[in-house]
């Protein structure tokens, strides 16, 4: 049995299977603290993600101790986990990128996963104040506050401030695109973190790991998830790959708008990439040749998150 760990989970897998446990954590925006919470976004996670990998999520599983510590034993339940079936590792879709396995007929048919998962997806008055303005600015705020204490450590002054100013006249000047958006049904209950290292390309494509902790993350614009992975296929320099799953996915889904917010959101994906790569320098349990390593890629994410606000 070999564990990996995260800052939230405990992942043990097996030859066969993966036993995801959650830690008994509060960080605000997730809370695993108590194990009535762990148990009810097991389930929840389970949910999320049988929409997208129904053969992969399998169960939430008791683990009880008596005499020994056992999944489905006898004795108190001390912890709960999801079951899934483990999956290659080799087929994750960052690792084909990396060896050039990933071609255009692949990203056409995630492409037409992706907006018919989408079509699908729930939409309702709730979710949809999340693509509101109010929500957006919220979050786009929270970002700036988050990242102040790392100008000129991962993102220069210069460019927060030309980023802070693009996004401000973009959501103060497209006011009716955020309603038209709204009202055309593009806010939905989405996956929330879409890049390549949620995917296996496996002969039945497996988008695994919706965030399933904060609504917040999940519930908004469809662009954005897409954003996401466009994003991603940019930031590996796969631009070409990326062009195509964005005119596939529009072919597909027939969101002709969706170009209009398109750098919007992918501006987004690429600075919360930055902020949360940058959180690592604080983290007393990364090395410093790891704290290294993650302020150049936190350098290299907004430097991007600037390149897309100068075509906004």
């Amino acid at each position: 049995m070999e564990l990996i760990q995260t800052h939230i989970s405990f992942v043990f897998l097996t030859k066969n299977f993966v036993y995801k446990m959650k830690k008994a954590v509060n960080f605000g925006f997730l809370d695993f603290s108590t194990l009535d919470k762990r148990h009810f976004y097991c389930v929840k996670e389970l949910e999320l993600n049988r929409r997208l990998c129904p053969d992969v999520y399998l169960e939430v599983v008791p683990v009880n101790k008596s005499d020994i510590i056992k999944i489905k034993g006898s004795g108190e339940t001390v912890e709960y986990a999801l079951k899934m079936k483990r999956l290659p590792q080799e087929k994750i879709m960052t690792l084909q990128l990396k060896e050039n396995k990933v071609d255009k007929t692949t990203i056409n048919t995630l492409a037409k996963i992706i907006a018919n998962f989408h079509s699908k997806a729930q939409t309702n008055p709730e979710i949809n104040e999340y693509g509101s303005l109010k929500i957006v600015k919220i979050n786009w705020d929270e970002n700036f506050d988050q990242t102040q204490k790392y100008i000129n450590q991962t993102i220069s002054k210069t460019d927060f401030q030309f980023i802070q100013n693009q996004i401000n006249s973009f959501i103060e000047c497209k006011k009716e695109l955020f309603d038209t958006r709204i009202k055309s049904g593009k806010i939905r209950d989405c996956h929330g973190d879409m890049h390549s290292g949620n995917i296996f390309l496996t002969e039945n494509i497996c988008i695994f790991d919706a965030i399933e902790f904060n609504d917040r993350f999940r519930y908004s614009d469809v662009a954005s998830d897409v954003a996401f992975l466009a994003m991603d296929l940019d930031f590996q320099e796969k631009q070409q790959l990326s062009n195509y799953f964005i005119k596939s996915y529009v072919a597909y889904s027939e969101d002709c708008d969706l170009k209009l917010v398109l750098n919007f959101y992918k501006c987004y994906r690429a600075y919360v990439r930055g902020k949360v790569i940058s959180f690592r320098i604080d983290d007393p349990n990364v090395n410093v040749e790891e704290k290294i390593a993650a302020i150049k890629e936190a350098q290299a994410y907004f430097k991007l998150a600037s390149e897309y606000s100068k075509n906004l």
